[in-house]
């Protein structure tokens, strides 16, 4: 399969397979370096780890440093829209989420088995992916009640972050059409959050990228998203947010005081607005942006994650350190997935075993 072919120049424009790598890597290392300090108080977080804060991944016993479910379920969004596109080979147009929907529900028996589903495509199979990482309740009940909810079909009022912390998948495989990214990503969040604040922070996440991708800078790919952003009901919270990050971001107030002024992350639009900020101020530096991304009292997981999609996207794969590359779970089956979605869905290599359809 030679990805760079004449036959698909149009599907991957000026996006480089690099670019796809470090969004998914780069995810992956920001949820890793979030994950042993969510849930704590900055001065907690520089009590253990020194006075910046948290510097470095974490390493477990097997020398791995761990993903948690923003990842996981990262994942299984690339998954789902994988097979989506497979069904209608048509990237001008909608997926279907109810495909999006199923590939959750193979995500939400990796946190209650270990027994690995046979047939359901790759990504299903990969042993590690059956982990309990502090999977976020609002996924677990709305997925285990089998009814997926959508931007016209509310089934809760979850506000929360779980929607947009996976939905980067959506922004590379939609970047030729980053209004319609916007709504994938926006729909993939409501299959189970119902308020704005929930799922329109997602298909902020997912423009953006695409914007990157095809080329803009990080500020550009927030202007034009904010065009898209602003054709949606109730979008005047998430706005707001985002403009102040980037007002933050040309002022020189403290990182820590400008995280403070956009929130902790917990809620949708706070993470994006954090992770944007961090974007925003380091947009050359990807280490020093996931730090920055981490170190706050809050959802550092899911900051660092949004942050590493972002950047990682915009910087590729050569400007992340390679030890953090070498270290995060994963490393390998993340780097096949960004080739897949790199390339058209019918080019995938074996894809009706890896990608199964009904």
């Amino acid at each position: 399969m030679n990805i760079n072919s004449a036959n698909n120049v149009s599907f991957q424009g000026r996006c480089s397979l690099s670019n796809y790598k470090a969004c998914l890597k780069g995810g992956a290392i920001g949820d890793a370096m979030g994950w042993p300090i969510e849930f704590h108080h900055l001065d907690s977080i520089k009590s253990r780890f020194g006075k910046d804060g948290i510097q470095d991944l974490v390493i477990n016993s097997r020398g791995q440093a761990e993903i948690t479910d923003d990842t996981q379920m990262t994942m299984f969004t690339a998954d789902g829209l994988i097979k989506a596109a497979r069904k209608s080979l048509n990237l001008e147009k909608m997926p279907d989420m109810n495909t999006v929907f199923d590939s959750y529900k193979l995500w939400l028996k990796t946190q209650f088995s270990d027994i690995q589903q046979k047939g359901k495509g790759w990504i299903a199979e990969i042993k590690d992916l059956y982990a309990r990482r502090a999977p976020g309740n609002t996924c677990i009940s709305a997925i285990s009640g089998n009814n997926p909810g959508s931007i016209e079909k509310a089934i809760n009022n979850s506000a929360g972050c779980g929607g947009v912390m996976r939905v980067a998948p959506a922004g590379l495989m939609y970047k030729d059409n980053p209004e319609l990214a916007f709504r994938v990503g926006a729909e993939c969040a409501a299959l189970t959050h119902s308020h704005p604040r929930g799922y329109l922070p997602a298909g902020v996440l997912s423009e953006m990228i695409a914007h990157i991708i095809n080329g803009k800078d990080v500020n550009q790919a927030v202007n034009e998203t904010l065009k898209t952003l602003q054709k949606y009901d109730n979008h005047e919270p998430v706005t707001a947010l985002m403009k102040k990050a980037q007002q933050l971001a040309k002022s020189d107030i403290n990182p820590s005081d400008a995280i403070k002024e956009l929130g902790e992350g917990w809620v949708g639009d706070e993470a994006i607005a954090i992770s944007t900020y961090c974007a925003l101020k380091e947009p050359k530096d990807f280490a020093k942006a996931v730090k920055m991304a981490v170190n706050h009292n809050g959802d550092s997981d899911s900051t660092g994650a949004i942050l590493g999609n972002i950047l990682g996207a915009h910087l590729g794969i050569e400007e992340i350190p390679s030890k953090w590359l070498k270290k995060i779970e994963l490393t390998d089956e993340l780097g096949q997935l960004a080739k897949d979605l790199y390339v058209k869905p019918q080019d995938i290599e074996d894809v009706a075993k890896r990608y199964p359809i009904n």
